[in-house]
């Protein structure tokens, strides 16, 4: 647990470090509004499937940011650790004044994942850490020619996140009680065709209920810092995205087999 903790003040340090040590920069801000759905499926005492699905919007939800679909599966190791792999789909709007991509329609991309993540208290205060390892396969359009994909660029990345949670109506959280919770996230790229190392950060506060044990609604206000892989090509300076707006969220799980 110490070397985690260790690992992830490096990793936020670092990541703030490379995103505001840049003294100029393209700044593209935009507001966006996220749908979330989670649920994790027990198939068992250990294991467990991970459905999600996300619905991206901006410019005040009148235009399409992503759509995101995430399927994986997760073995708990031990009481508080869970090691976790999947698939994630991912499909991208060009939106803001620097879209990540010139072409005016959507590309895809592909993911797989694998995480590790370390459940734990402080006193009422239920903290999360996951770290989560990336492989990338972004999708490069062809010029004039529409969704048609001409090739897949790889990249590599790892995530940190620190979510907490704190119940308001007593020492533990149960069905029918709201909490608060929060969770800061930082992006970092590696290897082949990284670009710029920091990729984004992620920081989201709000209000959670505890519906049943096994159904929850939570509303967060969300800042996503995100910098592009690559430089603007008229100034040469680097792109940064400061997107502010919610994230409405439901998590619901199953028992599939008992």
């Amino acid at each position: 647990m110490a070397l985690l903790r260790r690992g992830a003040a490096v990793l936020l340090c670092f990541g703030s470090f490379a995103a505001f040590g840049q003294a100029k920069r393209i700044q593209d801000r935009n507001s966006i509004g996220w749908f979330v759905y989670e649920g994790d499926h027990q198939l068992g005492k250990k294991w467990t499937i991970h459905t999600e699905y996300q619905w991206r919007r901006t410019q005040f939800l009148t235009k399409p940011q992503q759509q995101l679909a995430r399927l994986g599966g997760a073995y708990q190791v031990l009481p508080r650790v869970t090691i976790a792999a999947g698939y994630t789909n991912l499909i991208t709007q060009p939106y803001g004044d620097y879209p990540t991509a010139d072409t005016g329609v959507p590309f895809p991309e592909h993911r797989s994942y694998q995480d590790v993540q370390l459940s734990d208290t402080l006193g009422h205060l239920g903290l999360e850490q996951r770290v989560r390892l990336e492989q990338r396969w972004q999708g490069q359009l062809a010029e004039g020619r529409g969704r048609a994909v001409q090739s897949w660029q790889y990249q590599s990345r790892i995530r940190y996140q620190l979510a907490a949670t704190l119940p308001l109506q007593g020492p533990r959280l149960d069905a029918g009680e709201w909490y608060l919770t929060a969770f800061d996230e930082v992006f970092l790229s590696f290897g082949r065709n990284a670009g710029k190392v920091f990729n984004q950060n992620r920081v989201a506060g709000g209000l959670g209920y505890q519906v049943r044990d096994n159904f929850r609604l939570e509303a967060y206000y969300l800042n996503q810092i995100t910098q592009h892989a690559e430089s603007d090509p008229v100034s040469g300076l680097p792109v940064f995205e400061f997107n502010n707006g919610f994230r409405l969220g439901i998590s619901y799980d199953l028992t599939l087999v008992k």
